[in-house]
């Protein structure tokens, strides 16, 4: 582990190798699992102001989920999460040419809307942890479907916190990604 201001970040983000080949694994992150995505309170709020943006792309399933139960649920975390349609797949799902894609994602790059998609989607497979002193964990998720992203970034040479720069600087801003930067060169000559 390493700290970086406010931030306690595991070793493995920086050592890790990951590309998401999205042809092989046809996007199954939004599909299987026991919950929804992670959402943040504030982003609850965009996407029900956003909700018309993204709705075009939407399945008729995910609509109807969103429409009787609303933009988000609370799960038996107390944690605020994207619904699902049929216990299974994210409302804001949809499928095309075999691969699942995020509706809110299709209408970001339309230019229909200005948010990207839920910042845990955005980060995965970091999964970012609040804790109660206000200091956040940043801890990498395994998931089995996820193995041939790590497979991929192993071929490719492609490390993990490169891979996400994008996402880790909208979450946290440049600063912190240059740390980061720094922190995994300072591993790299350790090794």
């Amino acid at each position: 582990m390493i700290d970086i201001d406010d931030k306690i970040i595991s070793t493995d983000i920086l050592t890790e190798e990951f590309c998401c080949p999205l042809d092989e694994c046809k996007g199954e992150c939004c599909v299987e699992g026991n919950a929804g995505a992670p959402l943040e309170i504030e982003e609850v709020d965009i996407l029900e102001e956003e909700y018309e943006n993204y709705k075009p792309y939407m399945t008729p399933e995910g609509i109807e989920v969103i429409e009787r139960t609303g933009f988000m649920y609370v799960d038996e975390d107390g944690d605020y999460c994207t619904p699902l349609v049929n216990d299974a797949e994210c409302a804001y799902s949809v499928c095309e040419n075999g691969l699942t894609l995020c509706a809110i994602e299709k209408a970001y790059r339309d230019g229909r809307t200005k948010f990207k998609k839920p910042i845990s989607c955005h980060l995965y497979p970091i999964r970012v942890k609040r804790f109660s002193n206000g200091s956040y964990g940043l801890n990498l998720h395994r998931w089995d479907i996820c193995r041939c992203a790590f497979a991929c970034g192993k071929k490719n040479g492609v490390k993990l916190y490169k891979a996400l720069e994008e996402p880790i600087v909208r979450c946290f801003g440049e600063d912190f990604y240059a740390q980061l930067c720094e922190a995994a060169e300072l591993l790299k000559e350790e090794e």
